[in-house]
């Protein structure tokens, strides 16, 4: 009897060190996820440019000047006294001196409305100007916002219109940069049926250091899920790089374009992306970003080079953080 339980505990332990052998095995699974998809060459584009610095210079010093200029092109105005004596002799009072304070009287109510309504007006204008969110573009509160959205092998048509865009693209100025952003944004919108995954993010930092942070560590993230980058157009300089195919690469299944944002906003574009829906809105958000509001841009997609491939496994072991849509 104790003979049949000691071997029932041996065979027990037998089990359970077999079954334990049988999931170790992580480490030579993540060899196979290694080398059939982690760290493959794979070509990638960027594109982008722009600064979180303040602009030199300031309006409020031209308008200072102008403050100080009336008094130098006037010259000095000495007043003349209500009665006054005139090459040495007394003239005025009766009937002309009356009329005469009278109506400077009328004046002086005039000039004051005047004053008072220029007064009212430009207040009333600047309130407005406020309220339309000119506070947000002197202030340091910036909002850095990345959009990554992955689409089927059938959305690779997107990759010959983004080659275009950047070698287009006049990245060394906002109003460029502004035209890129709006064209990397329609190439998207037109094909949301070969939509497939999105990943996004939209943070408000504090200061433009800040925000030189965030948005630097977002780009080496993306740039670093590539290994060359063989079309690159930054601040304004066109870089083509060759880029030798693998002939033994599984077809592709996936192209993942991302655009990163730096914009004077003083709140987040969105909380998060789930639906298709969702990620449109957003999409048509950026495209219609007001060009005084953007600080940065930056487009990155990957595979960038005609016949190169993104698998299913690379897809998943590179961009863990995607979601289905």
């Amino acid at each position: 009897m104790l003979s049949n339980k000691f071997r029932l505990v041996c065979a027990t332990i037998a089990s359970s060190a077999l079954l334990n052998s049988i999931q170790v095995p992580m480490p030579l699974r993540s060899e196979m996820l290694i080398d059939s998809a982690a760290y493959a060459a794979r070509s990638g584009g960027r594109s982008g440019g722009g600064s979180f610095s303040r602009p030199s210079g300031s309006s409020r010093s031209s308008g200072s000047s102008n403050r100080n200029s009336g008094s130098d092109s006037g010259g000095s105005v000495t007043p003349r006294s209500g009665g006054g004596y005139y090459g040495g002799g007394y003239y005025g009072g009766g009937y002309g001196s009356s009329y005469s304070s009278g109506s400077s009287i009328v004046l002086l109510v005039v000039a004051l409305l005047l004053i008072g309504g220029t007064g009212f007006l430009v207040w009333y204008f600047l309130k407005i100007g406020k309220k339309k969110g000119r506070g947000e573009l002197d202030n340091d509160v910036v909002t850095v916002t990345k959009v990554q959205v992955g689409l089927l092998a059938e959305g690779r048509a997107i990759q010959p219109q983004l080659d275009a865009i950047v070698q287009e693209a006049e990245t060394d100025s906002i109003e460029g940069l502004h035209a890129e952003l709006q064209e990397a944004v329609l190439a998207l919108l037109r094909m949301p049926e070969n939509w497939s995954h999105v990943q996004a993010s939209s943070e408000t930092v504090k200061t433009r250091e800040q925000a030189e942070k965030a948005f630097n560590q977002l780009s080496i993230a993306e740039r670093s899920k590539y290994t060359t980058e063989t079309l690159t157009n930054a601040g304004g300089k066109l870089v083509e790089r060759e880029y030798e195919l693998d002939p033994d690469k599984d077809p592709a299944s996936y192209i993942v374009v991302t655009l990163i944002v730096g914009t004077a906003d003083d709140k987040p574009f969105f909380s998060e992306i789930r639906t298709t829906e969702a990620l449109k809105e957003v999409l048509n958000q950026l495209s219609s970003l007001n060009p005084e509001y953007l600080m940065r841009f930056e487009l990155q997609w990957t595979p960038q080079a005609e016949g190169d491939s993104l698998t299913y496994d690379e897809m998943l072991m590179e961009y863990t953080e995607m979601l289905q849509i």
